[in-house]
């Protein structure tokens, strides 16, 4: 939008009440745009993360072997059953302190910065739910499908991988879209380290102009949309790989 259009705009939602007068300010809308940026990519790195994650657990969880299933149940249990922003302060402020004192005594750097604390959280986080619901994916796998891959000579870990699991994520797919539409908003919580995301910037912004209503606006139409679009996509993936016989 150029400067005429953005004036008249910020001028008219002004005689509303509402003062954007922020984005006429280049480096105030530079910061918030950048915001709006850095929340993009940790909804992408994080949905690639916790979809792996989630895969890895659902494996584990369904593993013959009491050493991989009862790591993973505990995991699960305690990542379900904690508050995310919890956990984002006990790994940044104490294992990526425990981090960086072992790596500066060894003549180090820490590489972590809070950014990949946050995504790493965000995916731990949400590939406990992920891996819940790709296990009832699994386990709704029809019997008969899982003997038949078996009477070919299949192994249990090829079942898994070729036969169970791409089934399981089109039964899961309506679960895994609702997980991915709760880690955008999570996100959020990335503020609380002073990762700069669209509710970094506007705190910012609002301390210096409060014009706390007018940014909660944004960001919530922002949401708003990112979540929506995350919905349609995921809407679109469930008309894609519907399976014949199941649903409509």
């Amino acid at each position: 939008m150029s400067a005429g259009p953005l004036e008249s705009a910020v001028a008219a939602l002004g005689k509303l009440g509402l003062d954007y007068r922020f984005a006429l300010a280049a480096d105030e809308r530079a910061s918030f745009l950048h915001g709006m940026l850095v929340t993009l990519e940790l909804s992408a790195a994080a949905t690639a993360g916790s979809l792996a994650a989630g895969v890895a657990l659902a494996a584990m969880l369904r593993s013959p072997s009491a050493a991989l299933a009862r790591p993973a149940r505990v995991f699960v249990e305690l990542t379900r059953n904690t508050p995310s922003l919890v956990q984002l302060f006990c790994a940044f402020l104490v294992l990526n302190m425990l981090l960086s004192t072992a790596l500066r005594n060894l003549g180090g750097v820490n590489p972590l910065t809070p950014f990949v604390w946050s995504a790493v959280v965000i995916s731990l986080h949400q590939g406990a739910f992920h891996a819940e619901a790709l296990r009832a994916g699994i386990e709704a796998v029809p019997r008969a499908t899982v003997e038949a891959a078996q009477s070919l000579g299949y192994s249990r870990r090829q079942r898994l991988w070729t036969v169970q699991l791409p089934l399981a994520l089109r039964f899961a797919l309506p679960s895994l879209v609702n997980n991915l539409v709760d880690l955008v908003k999570m996100t959020t919580i990335a503020s609380a380290i002073a990762v700069g995301d669209v509710t970094y910037a506007s705190i910012m912004i609002w301390t210096q102009r409060d014009n706390v209503l007018e940014l909660m606006i944004l960001i919530l139409l922002f949401f708003g949309a990112l979540t929506f679009a995350v919905n349609r996509a995921g809407r679109w993936l469930e008309a894609r790989l519907r399976i014949a016989g199941y649903g409509h």
